[in-house]
């Protein structure tokens, strides 16, 4: 199995201290994380996308920037970009360059996001949301893989014989589908043969399965092989402690801080409560061996080869202790039980601070 790390760079005042980080320091705190990740081995280091209190990740394009420039090795993923709201021209010309900056290190997860604030924001309305995704997925894959292109969509104004500069460094640039509530999302994968990544966050393993299944069955219906599907998959937050017991009083008001969120509310998850969470949901709160026992209890279930996990709202000392014992007492063992060929290939460090990478296939 691989590993990334991620944020949304949601900023609320820490549950516990009260602290509050002003938006100079929280975007620190991120190249630290993307830095220590790095420097742990894990595989990839993502920024989301929202636009919105309390999150600051309205630019994930910039903020992967300043990751690749503190980096050299670790794959760069968007978890995820809101095509659904995008110009794709601009999305061509933003991800293209970030490729390049790092050394072909991108790798974008698109979907359709899930904050209604930004559909007013942009100018569509819900119901049109995975409409307009596929039309912009569309155009994009045209800009990043054709020169004078000519188009004409619903979603923004024609296009007569452009050429997008710069051109992308990986040929092409890796993308995966975001999955985490309708099979109109797992349709599109399944159709272009494309990955997923399931976003396995708020609502039972039943549910995220079901999406899975559903790509899995369609990709064999669109002549692909089911057997060569790759997935990725999120998880609930994550809480290392020495006992289950110690992991579960620590988090506690952390989890009950973001459900009283807005975000968290609009999602409904139906957990009662913490431990209805870790008995039945996706987060992963407890012993180094409770944790790893759930995660191959998911694997088992969806079959994934890339696991995502964040240590948002947490203090920086406990987001560096949470990193480290992951990378330290969970990982090498999933690593060793789960087989994965994604990002298979390295990439190499070259003199004067440049990086030069062999395309991965995802």
């Amino acid at each position: 199995m691989k590993f990334a790390l991620f944020s949304l760079m949601m900023n609320l005042p820490n549950a516990i201290t009260g602290e509050s980080w002003t938006p100079t320091q929280k975007f620190e705190n991120v190249l630290k994380q993307a830095i220590l990740a790095e420097e742990l081995g894990f595989d990839a280091y993502g920024v989301g996308e929202r636009h919105g209190e309390p999150f600051l990740s309205s630019s994930p394009a910039v903020v992967l920037t300043a990751v690749a420039a503190r980096t050299s090795r670790i794959r760069l993923l968007t978890t995820v970009t809101v095509l659904s709201v995008l110009d794709p021209v601009r999305v061509a010309e933003d991800y293209a360059t970030l490729d390049h900056l790092s050394g072909g290190r991108l790798e974008m997860i698109i979907g359709k996001g899930n904050d209604p604030r930004h559909y007013p924001l942009f100018g569509i309305t819900e119901e049109e949301q995975w409409e307009s995704l596929a039309e912009r997925y569309a155009l994009l894959k045209r800009l990043w893989s054709e020169e004078q292109v000519t188009w004409e969509g619903r979603y923004r104004s024609p296009l007569h014989q452009v050429t997008t500069q710069p051109r992308p460094l990986q040929r092409p640039i890796p993308v995966w589908h975001g999955s985490a509530s309708s099979t109109l999302s797992t349709e599109l994968a399944a159709r272009l043969g494309e990955p997923i990544f399931s976003s396995n966050t708020f609502h039972p393993q039943a549910k995220y399965k079901a999406l899975i299944d559903h790509y899995r069955e369609r990709l064999a219906y669109y002549g692909h092989d089911p057997g060569r599907a790759v997935v990725g998959a999120g998880a609930g937050s994550l809480y290392i402690a020495d006992t289950s017991e110690e992991a579960i009083r620590r988090y506690r008001p952390y989890y009950d801080s973001f459900r009283a969120t807005a975000s968290a509310q609009h999602n409904r998850s139906p957990f009662k409560d913490l431990e209805d969470n870790i008995a039945n949901g996706p987060i992963l709160a407890g012993s180094p061996d409770f944790i790893i026992e759930k995660i191959l209890s998911y694997h088992e279930a969806y079959g994934h080869q890339v696991l995502s996990i964040s240590v948002d709202g947490l203090t920086e000392a406990e987001q560096r202790e949470q990193i480290e014992r992951f990378a330290k007492e969970i990982a090498p063992v999933l690593r060793r039980e789960i087989p994965s060929s994604v990002w298979e290939t390295k990439v190499q460090p070259k003199p004067h601070n440049e990086t030069v990478t062999v395309q991965s296939k995802a």
